[in-house]
């Protein structure tokens, strides 16, 4: 029986992040079980002051997952029965799936090469079937958010961001989360700002919208055992607010690390014949949540990658639009074909604050020698 293959480097290594928070995290916790404070707890409204502050908006609304952030955020924005909702080929599932559980319609339009962003000319083209516009700041860079300003605004659409994986990142002299009607964060474990378990939230301007998604997270409730809205179970779980609270203040220091590991990987790999390195706009200040390399053939680099003790991930190799989750939406092969090419040829390198340079230098020497050999 062949021994297992050592893993010297990880695709993710949430350790440094968590230990760093680990002893105060766990101070915080026993005080909200002596103080008995565990649903909407003090920390919750704590971490949406700090966190409203931080995306240079008034308000943010704790909620339990990305998802319920994308979804709420629609729902308390307006979004009508069957309302057409712009979204990219390229993204997580969650990106429809909030549009469908709000009740509206994907309507899905292909993504730039420039940046694996949502294509804002196809975009435009799209408006007359849409209500809103929902882009996608994909693998830790904004989408193009000063066009689809431009263009939301002349055909009436309302932008709802999904910042997921874009905790800080920066455009144009544009903040992700800053934009739109509203904009959605993740804050699943292995986020930039990560929590220990699934939590969310939505920022924004609008008092209404801010009210309305308050209510809708918590039963619909405006005032206890008043029920204005059929609402759901989607509250920020306190626990994760005190895991969020000690983790902000080092968000900006971990997007650094990730900025240095991605100019690492585009020094070392340049030029490499096979080898397609994320590109970076002028103007685009990425915080890297994912890196992302093309290569005509992904799955082999990674099991090369694998035999030398390096993970590697794939984000995301079925579009939305072929998965048979969707099949519905009546989308094709070769409908999105940007999108298609970036499914069959993604991988996603190692990459997490705290990863080494020894590391870095391991996975790029094992990709030199993959691409000798081929």
């Amino acid at each position: 029986m062949t021994a297992p293959t050592t893993v010297h480097v990880p695709f993710v290594d949430l350790q440094p992040m968590n230990s760093a928070v680990k002893e105060q995290v766990l101070v915080r916790i026993a005080k909200m079980i002596d103080d008995g404070d565990f649903t909407n707890g003090q920390a919750v409204a704590e971490f949406e002051r700090h966190f409203a502050e931080y995306s240079g908006r008034r308000h943010c609304v704790g909620v339990s997952s990305g998802l319920d952030a994308l979804r709420l955020s629609l729902l308390a924005g307006g979004l009508t029965a069957s309302a057409g909702v712009i979204v990219p080929a390229s993204t997580f599932a969650a990106t429809v799936e909030a549009v469908l559980q709000a009740g509206g319609t994907p309507v899905i339009v292909d993504v730039s090469d420039d940046d694996y962003n949502i294509d804002t000319g196809l975009s435009e083209l799209a408006a007359g079937a849409a209500s809103f516009i929902m882009p996608v700041h994909l693998y830790g860079q904004m989408a193009h958010m000063r066009e689809l300003s431009r263009i939301a605004k002349a055909h009436d659409l309302q932008i709802i961001e999904d910042a997921c994986q874009a905790h800080g990142a920066r455009r144009d002299g544009l903040r992700s989360g800053s934009v739109g009607l509203a904009a959605a964060f993740s804050f699943y474990p292995s986020k930039n700002l990560g929590a220990m378990g699934d939590a969310g939230a939505i920022v924004s301007e609008n008092d209404e919208l801010v009210a309305k998604a308050r209510a809708i997270r918590a039963h619909g409730e405006v005032r206890k055992y008043h029920h204005e809205y059929s609402g759901y179970t989607a509250r920020l779980d306190t626990i994760q607010a005190i895991v969020l609270l000690e983790k902000l203040p080092l968000l900006a220091e971990w997007n650094r690390q990730r900025q240095a590991a991605a100019h690492f990987y585009t020094q070392a790999l340049s030029g490499l014949d096979g080898l397609q390195l994320p590109r970076q706009p002028d103007g685009s200040d990425p915080v890297w949540h994912l890196f992302v390399v093309r290569s005509p053939h992904p799955e082999q680099l990674a099991a090369f990658l694998r035999d030398r003790g390096i993970q590697t991930g794939r984000h995301y190799p079925e579009p939305v639009h072929l998965s048979p989750a969707f099949r519905s939406l009546g989308y094709a092969s070769g409908d999105f074909p940007v999108a298609e090419a970036l499914a069959r040829e993604g991988l996603s390198l190692p990459l997490f604050p705290g990863i080494t340079e020894p590391q870095l230098d391991k996975v790029c020497e094992a990709v030199h020698e993959y691409f000798r050999g081929t």
